[in-house]
């Protein structure tokens, strides 16, 4: 590109950007007035005059504006119809993900009204636009800012969730000490963290689990410091990321057993373990019918058609999913 052709280029994108700021302020002023039915019309004819042109950045920064304003004014669905269409456009401009459009996105969720269903389908999507519209479960980064969100909003279980599905193990053990004091009896104190980590080595996200286990043990205020560590599950946690290090399927299979008594505590363990084992221990899956109701819901959100295919060196390659119907 010549050195005018560059200059041509900045001198249209700066006209834009005041062509942008000039709606903007005249749309603002519409909203502020009370106007708001005629102001979500002009947004969303702007939109579609925008995408015609071809002027994608310029209508996702249109309709992301204007959600923020409609949210300002308590205009919940003007506001989650435009940011929508921030969707829309990424979808249809098929934009690359950066971190600016990944907070941009999750301070949308934020303002959107908690139990409306348009932020289910709002973050249901969003996540999907994030990996490229793939089958996987989102992109980390998201998930990470999804589960802050509603860590603040202390809505424990879900923002359990999506800390799962992204790589801030401390931040997911940070949560769960405030899950676990606010909301959980002291006698299960360890098996908040418990049941993290095996999820997380279910997900093949052999880091967070140590990290999320680290600090967790660390941080609590109910817990001695350790390891060793007064409860036998904590113990039986030390050593079994000890022995996926190790990859000794030997240690792993007595390790299991010793610790029968802590794992029947919760019936999702031995399953978890299953899985363990294939994945890292090279065990072959068990040959049983699918597992329905809740536990095959739990399993098929953890392991199911959503694994990341980022699998560590440890993990087998040829390790499938479980199975559900």
């Amino acid at each position: 590109m010549t050195m005018s052709e560059q200059e041509s280029l900045r001198c249209s994108s700066a006209r834009n950007r005041g062509g942008v700021q000039r709606v903007e302020g005249k749309l603002r002023a519409s909203v502020e007035k009370g106007d708001y039915y005629e102001a979500h019309q002009m947004y969303r004819t702007l939109f579609f005059r925008y995408m015609s042109q071809a002027k994608h950045a310029e209508a996702r920064e249109l309709m992301y504006n204007g959600a923020l304003l409609f949210f300002s004014y308590n205009q919940q669905n003007s506001a989650a119809d435009l940011s929508m269409l921030v969707l829309e456009v990424l979808e249809k401009s098929e934009a690359k993900v950066e971190d600016e459009i990944l907070e941009n996105l999750a301070k949308l969720f934020s303002q959107m009204d908690q139990n409306s269903p348009e932020r289910v389908a709002f973050v249901s999507r969003a996540l999907k636009w994030s990996t490229g519209g793939s089958s996987k479960l989102g992109h980390p980064k998201l998930h990470q800012l999804l589960a802050v969100t509603l860590w603040k909003e202390q809505n424990y279980s879900e923002s359990r969730y999506h800390f799962l599905h992204s790589s801030d193990g401390e931040g997911c053990a940070q949560m769960l000490v405030e899950y676990s004091a606010s909301r959980g009896f002291r006698s299960e104190v360890d098996m908040f963290v418990a049941q993290a980590v095996l999820q997380f080595l279910c997900l093949k996200n052999k880091n967070s689990a140590s990290v999320v286990f680290s600090t967790y043990t660390e941080k609590h205020p109910s817990l001695e410091k350790g390891p060793p560590f007064v409860q036998p599950l904590l113990n039986f946690i030390w050593f079994l990321l000890l022995a996926v290090d190790g990859g000794k399927l030997t240690v792993f299979t007595v390790l299991c057993e010793q610790y029968q008594p802590s794992l029947k505590r919760d019936p999702m363990y031995n399953e978890y373990l299953d899985r363990i084992g294939q994945v890292f221990f090279g065990v072959p899956p068990k040959q049983s019918p699918s597992y329905g109701g809740l536990l095959g819901n739990l399993l098929n959100s953890l392991m199911g058609s959503g694994e990341e295919d980022d699998v560590g060196e440890e993990a087998q390659e040829d390790s499938s999913p479980i199975e559900l119907d």
